[in-house]
């Protein structure tokens, strides 16, 4: 299949793309972070994502950052626990963004590695892809199967920045 992945960070990039990659999958990395709160942050993610993409020879596609159309999206929601209601708001407008981008180009499928960390719920993210994608959306769980400590172990072995929080200012707020 000719895959989208969305891509929140590298080391979550890491095990999710040699996961699909052994499969046989063709896979374009999407990076699309709109709740990236601020500049300095999102390139500096970015950079990272850019050397994972040239260390497995893959397409990376950049969805210009937009942080305030994101703030508006969560409006509301600033006082959620990390995990709550907010965190459900902005998987849907990743994957929203993601799964526009995998008509518009035309590719088979779409999944992220949002599932990759231990933080993230996968089932919720699991229900928001198939509201969004239907049968295109691929519920690969990435931390299962030692995926998570895949990911640590490559990240470490291409020296890839691993940030404290998703990225969005009220997670940071919360574990810095």
């Amino acid at each position: 299949m000719r895959i989208l992945l969305h891509i929140c960070c590298a080391p979550c990039g890491t095990s999710a793309v040699e996961r699909l990659l052994d499969q046989g999958h063709g896979v374009t990395l999407f990076f699309s972070n709109h709740n990236i709160d601020t500049r300095q942050e999102h390139d500096l993610r970015l950079l990272q994502v850019e050397k994972l993409a040239d260390h497995f020879n893959t397409t990376l596609l950049v969805d210009p950052p937009d942080n305030e159309a994101w703030l508006k999206g969560v409006a509301g929601l600033e006082n959620e626990p990390e995990r709550g209601r907010r965190c459900a708001v902005c998987f849907r407008y990743a994957l929203g963004r993601t799964a526009a981008k995998m008509e518009q180009d035309g590719y088979d499928g779409f999944c992220t590695t949002l599932t990759t960390s231990p933080h993230k719920v996968a089932p919720i993210i699991f229900q928001i892809g198939r509201e969004l994608g239907g049968e295109r959306f691929l519920p690969f769980d990435f931390k299962k199967s030692e995926g998570f400590k895949r990911s640590l172990v490559l990240s470490n072995e291409l020296g890839l920045y691993r940030q404290s929080y998703c990225g969005c200012l009220f997670s940071r707020r919360v574990t810095n």
